[in-house]
């Protein structure tokens, strides 16, 4: 059963949601956080629901700010918004009665989800699909100083993810990721953890999940795929990525011995 619902981050703007239950009653849930110009009905967000629902999972899936959805507009997004968002989303989840919860995040998402689970110590597990984890340095890789300049002095940048026309971000975004740099908030999180990334990701840099992997505290597994890009395009590398997530989640959520 799908329930739509809305609900209000800090700042009292509305955000969209929806609530997906398995057809047992459980109070495990998984919270997804979908990816940068993506929104709550991502490929990644509705298979994964439908896989763990399957296993007598719930899933709670929103749209941030300015996507899908939720209020805007898009060119006002920070992470640091992005956060209190998703800790909105967490309290929501807790009032209707769920106790174990697992986080996921995908890309930006990713990022939200580490800086998220570094300040809550009722998370359960953590699933990353290909998590930037330095927003500002993907940014000045696929950018280059030239487009950063633009950036600074127009509030546009290219369409990141691939399409042809430019996408009105404030530059408040780009100071607002140089601190949100998730390394050292790594080191305080103790709840299990899987990132899953291609080794071919020609969005964020491999070295930002390795060293991710190394700063974090607690279980923690990396599964890199040989040939998977950052959208995970081949069949069975998604099969792969929506696979090992979904049973980290049902592995963690159902085992009391990590809480």
């Amino acid at each position: 059963m799908e329930e739509p619902l809305v609900f209000s981050d800090p700042l009292g703007h509305r955000v969209s949601a929806i609530l997906t239950i398995p057809g047992q009653s459980t109070d495990h849930i998984a919270v997804l956080c979908h990816g940068f110009l993506s929104g709550k009905n991502s490929t990644t967000n509705k298979t994964l629901t439908r896989m763990l629902t399957e296993r007598g999972i719930a899933t709670f899936r929103f749209d941030f700010f300015g996507q899908g959805e939720s209020d805007g507009p898009f060119e006002e997004l920070t992470t640091t918004l992005a956060v209190q968002q998703t800790e909105a989303a967490l309290d929501l989840v807790v009032s209707r009665g769920y106790g174990r919860i697992g986080l996921v995040g995908s890309s930006f998402g990713g990022l939200v989800a580490i800086l998220t689970a570094a300040r809550h110590s009722n998370i359960a597990c953590l699933a990353l699909k290909c998590p930037v984890v330095d927003f500002a340095e993907e940014l000045r890789l696929t950018l280059g100083p030239d487009e950063l300049a633009r950036w600074k002095t127009t509030d546009t940048i290219p369409d990141i993810i691939g399409g042809q026309d430019r996408v009105r971000l404030r530059y408040e975004f780009y100071e607002d990721s140089l601190r949100q740099i998730a390394y050292g908030p790594a080191e305080r999180i103790a709840m299990p953890t899987l990132i899953v990334q291609g080794e071919q990701d020609e969005c964020v840099p491999l070295h930002q999940s390795q060293r991710l992997h190394d700063a974090l505290g607690g279980t923690k597994k990396l599964v890199l795929l040989p040939d998977a890009d950052h959208q995970f395009t081949r069949g069975e590398d998604f099969h792969q990525m929506t696979t090992a997530i979904s049973e980290w989640l049902v592995t963690h959520l159902q085992n009391k011995r990590d809480s």
